[in-house]
Order: structure tokens, then C-alpha cells, then sequence
């Protein structure tokens, strides 16, 4: 599916109100000057409120990081032979410590940029 291309200024949050940012920076793609990340490593979630009430689990678990499922990120747009993501791809379930029943997608919810598409 078509969408804005990501860049490392995006916005992706979990369902917990955690702030997924991208870890590595695509080296030879940018985007109004800004790097687009790359599709590979996950992007790591801070501020995750997520907590599993007892006897499931004794407290907080939160989401720790979540990667992108490959069907999801662009097809024809690559770099450095990795597809790029955009503002359409999805995130696998957000891994979370300690392993806990799984967590909702991320939603990307800002591509941090507004004037490339790809698909």
C-alpha cells in the first residue's frame, strides 16, 4: 500500500502510550535532510505504561522494541537493497520483558514528512 516514507523524526507508539523511535539511520537516503531509517533493526520503545495485573503476570512488562513485518514495507523503493518503510507498514507484536501475552501492533501515526510517497 502507498504511504509517506518514514524518516527518524516519525512517530510510532504502542498501545500503552510507549514512544517507539528507529535505531539506525539509513546512510545514504534522506529525506529534506533528514535520514530515513533503516527496515531491518527495531525500533525501541520508551515509556511504555504497560502492566499485567496478577496472577498473570506480578507487575509491569512493557514493550521494549518491534520490528516491521517485510509484506508490509515497500515494495518497488529500495536502498542498500533493504526496503524502505512508510507510513503503511505494520509492526509485528512489540516484544516485551518479561515475555507476556502479546502486545498490539504499533500503529505509525506521523512519517515525519509529508512529501514523499512509495509503495
Amino acid at each position: 500500500m502507498p504511504g509517506f516514507l518514514l524518516t527518524m523524526t516519525c512517530v510510532v507508539t504502542c498501545a500503552h502510550g510507549g514512544q517507539a523511535k528507529p535505531t539506525a539511520p539509513n546512510p545514504r537516503v534522506k529525506i529534506m535532510g533528514t535520514p530515513v531509517p533503516m527496515s531491518s533493526p527495531p525500533f525501541m520503545v520508551a515509556g511504555c505504561a504497560m502492566t499485567v495485573p496478577p496472577p498473570a503476570g506480578p507487575g509491569p512488562t512493557p514493550c521494549i522494541s518491534a520490528v516491521f513485518l517485510p509484506p508490509t514495507m515497500t515494495l518497488r523503493v529500495k536502498s542498500m537493497g533493504q526496503p524502505l518503510l512508510c507510513q503503511t507498514s505494520a509492526t509485528g507484536p512489540a516484544i516485551t520483558t518479561p515475555p507476556s501475552p502479546p502486545a498490539p501492533l504499533l500503529p505509525v501515526s506521523f512519517a515525519g514528512q509529508t512529501r514523499v510517497r512509495a509503495m
